[in-house]
């Protein structure tokens, strides 16, 4: 027969133990997505595909980077997060600095570039799932009303 609850203390702790390490390997996996994508933005290390000149998604890079400061900011703030997320570092920062970042990977993806989508969905997967875990951090900020220096 089989049962949702463990038969012995030994399974129950290891089921315990395990999902105490699941907001640990979410940090990290968006630490490493974030700091290598973002530090790939600045040096290049990672071969770009050939792209379609008509496509949408290039002609959107490229304007990214014609603004002169819209790319580098972005990337910019995807080397510090993913930094902030490997070292354990202030992490609900972190995680508010990269929400808009995450949900315009998903939307570039889900628009412009639908081959890249899995991974948008896993960045905000892991970013929903993060946020929510930290949840309790982010209660005053949510104050309908608060005052200043309360």
């Amino acid at each position: 027969m089989d049962t949702a609850i463990p038969s012995t203390p030994v399974e129950h702790s290891q089921k315990k133990s395990l999902a105490r390490h699941l907001p640990t390997v979410a940090r990290v996996l968006l630490g490493l997505v974030f700091f290598v994508f973002g530090l790939n933005g600045f040096l290049e290390f990672i071969p770009q595909p050939k792209l379609d000149p008509a496509d949408p998604a290039l002609a959107f890079g490229m304007a990214m980077k014609a603004t002169g400061y819209l790319f580098g900011l972005v990337k910019g703030t995807e080397v510090v997060a993913g930094a902030l997320f490997l070292l354990n570092r202030f992490v609900p920062l972190a995680l508010a600095l990269i929400a808009p970042v995450i949900v315009n990977i998903f939307l570039f993806h889900a628009f412009l570039a639908p081959s890249g989508v899995g991974l948008a969905v896993v960045l905000l997967a892991l970013e929903i799932y993060l946020a929510w875990s930290y949840r309790a951090v982010y209660r005053p900020m949510l104050g309908m009303k608060v005052s200043a220096g309360a």
